[in-house]
């Protein structure tokens, strides 16, 4: 995912899409309108040093919020306000709010890997040491097509989605980069025949907004 940094303003328009996961956990062992730019913020996509700020709970104005930015990241702050029903500032202050809680974590493009000449995905299924979690997720998030890695439960540690060029690129990248790490004890490729991207889970709501005074429809 192409990522950017956005922070709203009462006038900004086109922030761009939300960016990638963090980690969790420990492994296991295991064999075999014309307005102006919006300001830029920091990118939120980075591993976060020391426990993280409790988010304060989200109302149904803030999960439509979310459902636009997910199914339309360069959705305008004039747009997102109609359509959920408050003023332009009150979007402004919410979209900057859940920035700053961590709940969007930046920006970003939806890819066509295909068209973008990536036309072979796979996940991939690993055992690895124990305790060596950290040390293999900077290594996979170094290869290049890496676009998901997950510490998980079950018969394997770790699953990784990449986008290749080609199968036989595909096949060096599993042989050659991932099989000589020193922490990986076994892998597993899933080939990937066809992806489908869900619609965003959060909806609009339906009636006008009643938020502190703040629920009139922007001009």
């Amino acid at each position: 995912m192409a990522e950017n940094g956005f922070r709203a303003g009462p006038e900004a328009t086109e922030p761009e899409a939300p960016a990638a996961p963090g980690e969790a956990g420990t492994a296991r062992s295991g064999d075999g309108g014309a307005a102006r730019t919006a300001p830029v913020v920091a990118d939120r996509s980075e591993p976060v040093t020391g426990p993280a700020p409790v988010p304060r709970p989200l109302d149904t104005i803030d999960r439509a919020i979310l459902g636009i930015l997910e199914s339309e990241g360069r959705a305008s702050i004039r747009s997102v306000a109609e359509r959920v029903h408050v003023s332009r500032a009150n979007a402004y202050s919410r979209i900057n709010r859940l920035v700053d809680d961590g709940v969007i974590r930046g920006f970003g493009a939806r890819i066509d890997h295909e068209r973008a000449g990536q036309g072979a995905s796979a996940y991939i299924t690993l055992k690895i040491v124990q305790n060596s979690w950290r040390t293999v997720r900077e290594r996979l998030r170094a290869l290049p097509g890496a676009a998901h890695i997950a510490l998980v439960s079950g018969d394997f540690d770790v699953l990784l989605l990449v986008h290749t060029p080609d199968n036989r690129t595909l096949r060096e990248l599993v042989l050659t980069q991932l099989q000589s790490m020193p922490e990986v004890l076994s892998t597993r490729t899933l080939l990937v025949f066809e992806e489908t991207d869900l619609p965003a889970m959060h909806p609009a709501p339906a009636d006008r907004a009643a938020d502190g005074g703040e629920g009139e429809q922007p001009g």
